[in-house]
């Protein structure tokens, strides 16, 4: 679906802030990329949708190359991304307006507008503010309402690069929560974040580390054999527990119910 080939992006020759990258991203998966701040991480986020042109190597979407223009306008219409700060998605005054402006965008017939962006609206629980300015919502609203305006166009793929960051705790998990309704009903997911807690919900993890790829793996056996502190990353919650009381259940995201699990396991001894 995806692929990288040999990808080098610099913008000093010599100087690498991506180096000699390869891999594929498959069709329905849910791909969390970590890694320290500077590591490249945000910048290979804008390689996949052809927002940066790597100086070496190829990007394809779908056989599609992104330094062929023709075939990048293709991929814009087929790839999402959606920013750490919505507001820097939004040009119009109206929630409503900003979904219709993304479909007048890919000239989406008139008669099919109003119906898609209220189907968008409605997937990410913002319908009722349809006719609210966007400056005037809270974070995760913003955030919200820039997911409706990408889903509006029904992209094969979405890259959410940071785009938790900026929300307090209830706005972080009310994006999240869309992101796996997506994943669910079949969109292929990017997460790029660093907030380790959201990588054990992830199908892949891929830990990237001065442009190089390090891991690429399940995120279970990611937090079991990479020293996190390395890559100077915090564990997630739910590892750090399961170290302190020395839990011998499946690691989760959960981390209830692996003390749970863990307490039933000692009571049935």
């Amino acid at each position: 679906m995806l692929t990288f080939e040999h990808v080098h992006y610099y913008y000093q020759k010599g100087t690498p802030i991506i180096d000699n990258l390869s891999f594929t991203i498959h069709e329905g998966e849910y791909v969390a990329m970590v890694g320290a701040n500077g590591c490249g991480k945000s910048t290979i986020a804008k390689l996949m949708d052809g927002l940066l042109l790597p100086k070496e190597g190829q990007v394809t979407f779908n056989h599609m190359d992104t330094s062929k223009p023709k075939e990048l306008a293709r991929i814009h219409e087929q790839i999402g991304f959606v920013f750490q700060n919505p507001e820097d998605q939004f040009i119009t005054t109206t929630v409503m307006d900003e979904v219709l402006f993304g479909l007048e965008n890919i000239r989406v017939p008139r008669e099919d507008m109003q119906s898609r962006a209220e189907h968008a609206l409605r997937a990410v629980h913002m319908l009722g503010e349809a006719e609210a300015m966007p400056h005037q919502l809270s974070g995760g609203q913003k955030q919200r309402v820039a997911i409706a305006a990408i889903l509006a166009m029904r992209p094969q793929l979405m890259i959410f690069d940071e785009a938790t960051s900026m929300l307090d705790p209830h706005g972080r998990q009310q994006v999240l929560d869309i992101m796996h309704e997506l994943h669910r009903q079949g969109m292929t997911i990017v997460h790029v974040t660093h907030h380790m807690d959201e990588v054990l919900a992830a199908e892949r993890v891929m830990l990237i580390h001065q442009g190089r790829l390090e891991y690429d793996g399940d995120p279970l056996t990611f937090f079991e054999s990479v020293p996190a502190s390395d890559y100077h990353l915090q564990e997630p919650f739910a590892v750090r527990v399961r170290q302190k009381l020395q839990l011998i259940t499946p690691l989760t995201a959960d981390w209830k119910e692996m003390i749970r699990s863990e307490w039933v396991t000692h009571c049935n001894k």
